[in-house]
């Protein structure tokens, strides 16, 4: 017997020792310290950006908080529990969306929200993580790469509430939602036909959805988006004290507190959409710089967790989910800097919100349910 012990690989005396604690609660430890780091910027940002106001800082820690006791309690959950749920998430979120159209709460001229027991909610976040459960679950029993006619079913899966979201009308999360679902499409190896067929039906849907799809708002912040000089005091306001904060901000930035388009309101949603711009003109390019690093830290952790699913259903999850964080980065970004249109899509984790956070660390709990997967499957 000692013949035995002592021929045993040097790494066989980890089987007999406990595990970890964050292994205990399927913490998947890299990207919990990278969460952490984000949130903590974000609160630092916010204090500034909504003009010293304490306040907002607690409501937003608080917020925080239950979001990360969501993202742990996900974690917790089985994937192949989260498959079986997938349908009926789905159809529970569909019809809080048809609720939405007769019972909804309206807000500056849309109706997205719900309101129970003085709660109020936006069913639409809660389909930015049950249309991509959704599809993965229609996709993973399938032969891979899917036949057209189950991408024409995920299709429709995708479009049904999409189109109820644009009904709100909210064409930004209508977009990201779309985009959620068609990336476990993508994540599902379809061919580059298909692609190429997609983007070909794109462009020549544009001109439809001009005449037919986009409301006069949206049409003006498109030509907002092309010329913000032709209305600078109205709907050119926003995008030009956004460039101005941004380039003022050179590399080393004002100071915390110290910068001026945001501090004297020149700056519009200061603490939420255009938050960045904060960012920028306080702490300069190095700032956003320590931004991206986060940001980028991040999407790789979420791609290295679904490279090594060991399910069709873990991985197109988790590639979606975290192509669909990408989007929410680039999305803002690019509309604060003039160069997407202005269409209300907070900057995550940083922007002050209570639904987007707790919806994105959900998401963050599905991604270590996964990384859970994996080490289970793993050790047999």
């Amino acid at each position: 017997m000692s013949d035995y012990v002592r021929q045993m690989p040097h790494g066989s005396n980890d089987l007999a020792r406990p595990p970890s604690t964050a292994a205990r609660f399927h913490i998947d430890v890299p990207l919990l310290i990278l969460l952490m780091t984000l949130t903590a910027l974000g609160l630092t940002v916010l204090y500034s950006g909504s003009g010293s106001d304490t306040g907002a800082v607690v409501r937003q820690g608080r917020y925080f908080l239950v979001g990360y006791v969501v993202m742990i309690v996900a974690a917790q959950i089985r994937l192949a529990q989260y498959m079986r749920w997938a349908p009926w998430f789905y159809l529970v979120g569909v019809g809080l969306l048809v609720a939405v159209i007769f019972v909804g709460v309206g807000a500056k001229g849309a109706q997205r929200w719900l309101s129970l027991g003085g709660f109020r909610f936006q069913p639409s976040e809660i389909l930015k993580l049950v249309v991509p459960m959704t599809v993965a679950w229609f996709l993973a029993e399938r032969i891979l790469p899917p036949r057209f006619r189950y991408i024409l079913g995920s299709l429709v899966i995708i479009g049904i509430p999409a189109a109820l979201i644009l009904k709100q009308p909210d064409l930004g999360t209508a977009l990201l939602i779309a985009a959620s679902g068609m990336f476990v499409v993508f994540m599902a190896g379809i061919g580059w036909r298909y692609i190429f067929g997609a983007v070909v039906l794109a462009a020549a849907s544009m001109w439809p959805a001009w005449m037919f799809v986009l409301k006069d708002y949206q049409k003006q912040r498109i030509l907002t988006l092309l010329n913000p000089e032709s209305d600078k005091l109205g709907a050119g306001w926003n995008i030009i004290q956004s460039k101005t904060a941004i380039g003022s901000g050179g590399w080393a930035g004002k100071g915390w507190t110290q910068g001026t388009q945001s501090q004297l309101d020149f700056l519009p949603e200061s603490h939420t959409d255009f938050i960045i711009a904060v960012l920028a003109e306080e702490f300069g390019l190095r700032g956003v710089l320590l931004l991206l690093s986060l940001y980028i830290l991040i999407l790789l952790r979420g791609f290295w967790i679904g490279l090594r699913a060991q399910t069709s259903y873990g991985r197109m999850l988790a590639g979606s989910l975290t192509l669909t964080f990408f989007v929410y980065i680039f999305v803002n970004m690019g509309m604060v800097a003039g160069l997407l249109p202005v269409v209300g899509v907070p900057l995550p984790l940083v922007s002050a919100g209570g639904t987007s956070v707790v919806t994105l660390m959900a998401g963050f709990g599905l991604l270590m349910a996964v990384s859970t997967e994996r080490r289970t499957v793993g050790n047999g």
